[in-house]
C-alpha cells in the first residue's frame, strides 16, 4: 500500500513489483497480493488497454480512522476505551484531537 499511496497515478502490477524489486517476489506473488488489497477495499482496478492498475480508494489516514473506528467498536465500554487512548497520546496528538473535536462540533 505504501508504493500505491506514494504514487502519483494508478500503477500496473509490473510498476509495483518493480517498485519492491528487493522484495525478490515472483510477478503472480504481487497479481495475488493486488488482488487481496481490490476485494478489501483498500485498491480499485481499472483497465488501461491491456493491462490493470490499481489506484487506493482512500488515503492512508482514510484507512487508520477506519481502524480506530473499527477498534473502538470492539470496546465492550467506548468511553473507557477512548478515556485510556487519550491519556496514551503525546502532548502534541491531544492538541490536535482537541482541534479535531473543535471543528466537528461546530
Amino acid at each position: 500500500m505504501q508504493v500505491v499511496w506514494a504514487a502519483p497515478g494508478a500503477l500496473t502490477a509490473r510498476q509495483v513489483a518493480d517498485a519492491l524489486a528487493d522484495r525478490e517476489l515472483a510477478y503472480t506473488t504481487w497479481l495475488t497480493v493486488l488482488g487481496r488489497l481490490e476485494r478489501k477495499g483498500l485498491l480499485e482496478r481499472r483497465r488501461d488497454a491491456r493491462a490493470h492498475s490499481y489506484a487506493p480508494v482512500g488515503s492512508r489516514e482514510d484507512l487508520v480512522a477506519g481502524l480506530m473506528q473499527q477498534a473502538l467498536g470492539q470496546a465492550d465500554d467506548r468511553e473507557a476505551a477512548l478515556q485510556r487512548f487519550v491519556r496514551s497520546v503525546t502532548t502534541d496528538e491531544a492538541a490536535a484531537l482537541r482541534r479535531a473535536l473543535d471543528a466537528t462540533s461546530g
